[in-house]
């Protein structure tokens, strides 16, 4: 019994160690986060790179978009240089705005002032507008050059596969549309909400007014008429 408990308190830190190097063989690529967004909403990317190429410092990471994105924000970094690679478009479309447009932004790429170390991470945030395709994933290749020798996080699983990738692609799956995408939803609940009427004020009755006053005067000329027959009255006395 002993030797068998001793075995079980061996085995169980062994997982956990199984547990945390699987975890940080993940957290080790080059992702974007949030990895999900509704169509038709508004959204920050982030993308992270969390270490050099095989020790080399990091001095470009060039983030390509995919085609259905037109149009990009990306977010200014104090140790970075940034670029938006226009590209053209095979045939003009119209935006959401319904300008026609020609070209897109390819890629977004951020130059490194001075290289980042191995050891130290950073991030990158691209500000967009998820496009209207619910149900597909959007791909945005990688490519993450050092000193020495690059990283190309681009592979793609297929389809149903389950294949573990060794530099995935970071991607963003595209979910049904929320509202409008501008918050809408909530506007719509607010106007559809009833209001009751407040209560109508009485009407004003002059008639009523009228014999309020009329009563008040007759019942001050009775008054008047009581006091001066009393005061006869005690004058004959």
């Amino acid at each position: 019994m002993l030797l068998r408990n001793i075995s079980r308190a061996c085995a169980l830190p062994a997982a956990a160690a199984v547990v945390v190097l699987s975890a940080g063989a993940a957290g080790a690529h080059v992702t974007i986060s949030p990895s999900e967004g509704a169509a038709g909403s508004y959204t920050v990317l982030t993308a992270s790179v969390p270490h050099g190429c095989d020790g080399s410092p990091t001095t470009k990471v060039a983030i390509q978009l995919p085609e259905q994105l037109l149009s990009i924000t990306p977010t200014r970094n104090p140790l970075w240089e940034v670029e938006k690679v226009m590209v053209a478009l095979d045939e003009p479309v119209t935006d959401a705005h319904g300008n026609e447009v020609t070209e897109r932004v390819g890629q977004v790429v951020y130059t490194a002032k001075t290289p980042l170390p191995e050891g130290y991470r950073d991030a990158f945030e691209l500000s967009l507008q998820v496009p209207d395709v619910a149900g597909e994933t959007l791909v945005f290749p990688v490519i993450q050059t050092c000193a020495k020798g690059e990283t190309a996080w681009v592979e793609v699983a297929a389809e149903g596969s389950t294949e573990e990738l060794a530099k995935p692609a970071p991607t963003l799956t595209v979910l049904p549309a929320e509202g409008d995408g501008h918050g809408g939803g909530a506007d719509e609940a607010s106007a559809e909400t009833e209001v009751e009427p407040a209560a109508a004020e009485p009407a004003d009755d002059g008639g009523t007014n009228t014999l309020g006053a009329a009563g008040l005067i007759a019942g001050l000329l009775g008054l008047g008429a009581g006091g001066a027959a009393l005061m006869r009255s005690r004058q004959g006395s």
